[in-house]
């Protein structure tokens, strides 16, 4: 079967791509969305001066504020109305993963299939409302703060804030989902995936700029160059690696006939976790020196004062929290999004086992011993993609966008988005033999 697939895919071409009618719809479709997203991030928050803001935002843009401004697509620098960008259904649905962890009547909803999803898809939009709102109200509040930032402070501002920034949250929570069923690849990863690639032709073009100017040296540009094509091979060859387990299936009797048993393959993916640990570990970081931005330094405390100073980005203490906390990211959320016990057991329940071991508890603990090995492998990777960046952002003032993060999520949803493409390729070729061997066999008949 592997092998039949194989051979379809080595036979696309541009013919194939051409006579996808449906294929091209969706990517029609992608676009057009992706267009509407990036026109939204220009529409600005009613009752904001966008000048007094620019300036105040350019003292903050090292912070989490920088962070989440890669990630709404320049829309946290404008203050648009897709400033909170999709961050908050992104950390409503982490959320309702790790309750269905530790809530029993969740873990057991997610046990009941597409029914149960579409519940905990309900209560994750229910969470996304909730942080949405919380966060638009903080932001209107810290707005109101500012010397000069709103034109008339009051309630009629913090409504029409919370009202327009929670608007903008649900509706590319909308559009992400109708991407998904309607377009191609995963809707909220591209929305988030356009956002950094549309910043970043600006972010090499300041890199350029600065090596115009004298502040970079020709050969550190070249380096900067080779190290961001490196990172992305290794990327590409990682998250593209997996750790097949061999399983066999007994051999079975239908009626008079014995059928063979059959042999598949159980994926471990050697990066389980993708680039959750990374998006984590940055946010808790970057949180002590956003809030020291916003407060007064004359009244901070030295201590206050020096845990910050250790804390900016390239100080050896920032390296190591940094790196530590994606390595237990990257365990912890593979713990959750990953369930040995009940794999071996879907595994027991269609006959299924790993030879050489018992089915039951002891496949879910040889499953468990592989996932821990390889998750090993996996957290090493994403804490050298990431850290390997971070040191040259720190030590030459190379934009946000060309750090490891930043890398990661646009290799990984490119190679997902690319992967569906080649899906429905094989699949349009796949009807099209079908329909031919169905032609041919009605002329034989005839």
């Amino acid at each position: 079967m592997a092998s039949a697939a194989e051979q379809l895919a080595s036979n696309l071409n541009f013919s194939t791509f051409a006579k996808a009618e449906d294929l091209k719809k969706r990517l029609w479709f992608t676009l057009g969305a992706l267009l509407v997203y990036r026109l939204g991030t220009y529409i600005p928050l009613p009752g904001l001066n966008p000048d007094a803001f620019a300036q105040a935002f350019q003292g903050q843009s090292g912070g989490i504020l920088g962070l989440f401004n890669m990630f709404s697509g320049g829309a946290v620098e404008r203050m648009a109305i897709f400033a909170l960008g999709i961050m908050p259904y992104i950390s409503a649905s982490i959320i309702v993963q790790l309750m269905t962890s530790v809530v029993p009547a969740l873990e057991q909803l997610k046990k009941e299939g597409e029914q149960g999803r579409k519940v905990i898809n309900q209560y994750t939009r229910y969470g996304t409302v909730l942080l949405g709102a919380m966060q638009a109200y903080g932001i209107a509040v810290g707005l109101e703060s500012g010397s000069g930032l709103v034109n008339d402070p009051g309630w009629f501002f913090r409504i029409s804030t919370v009202i327009s920034l929670l608007g903008g949250t649900m509706f590319l929570m909308w559009l992400g989902e109708q991407i998904t069923s309607r377009g191609i690849g995963n809707g909220i990863s591209l929305i988030i995936f356009a956002g950094i690639v549309a910043a970043l032709p600006s972010a090499l073009a300041g890199t350029l700029e600065l090596g115009r100017t004298g502040a970079l040296s020709t050969p550190l540009i070249l380096a900067i160059i080779v190290m961001v094509v490196g990172v992305i091979a290794l990327i590409v060859f990682v998250e593209r690696a997996q750790r097949r387990l061999l399983i066999q299936y007994p051999k079975r009797q239908v009626g008079n006939r014995m059928f063979q048993g059959d042999t598949s393959h159980l994926p471990l993916k050697l990066n389980t976790s993708g680039v959750i640990p990374a998006i984590f570990a940055s946010s808790l970081l970057l949180l002590p020196a956003t809030l020291a931005g916003f407060a007064n330094t004359a009244t901070m405390p030295g201590w206050g004062t020096a845990i910050v100073g250790a804390l900016a980005h390239g100080q050896p203490l920032y390296m190591i929290l940094y790196g530590a906390m994606i390595a237990f990211f990257a365990f912890f959320y593979t713990a959750i999004v990953f369930n040995p016990k009940d794999t071996a057991d879907n595994l027991k329940k269609h006959g299924g086992f790993v030879p050489g071991i018992r089915p039951g508890e002891r496949t879910a603990e040889y499953i468990d011993y592989v996932l821990t090995r390889i998750t090993v492998i996996g957290a090493i990777y994403l804490v050298f993609v990431c850290i390997l960046p971070e040191i040259l952002i720190s030590q030459t003032g190379v934009p946000f966008y060309l750090g490891g993060t930043s890398l990661l999520i646009v290799v990984s949803v490119t190679l997902d988005t690319v992967a569906q493409i080649q899906g429905h390729l094989i699949a349009q070729q796949y009807e099209g033999l079908i329909k031919k061997s169905k032609l041919r066999g009605g002329k034989r008949g005839r």
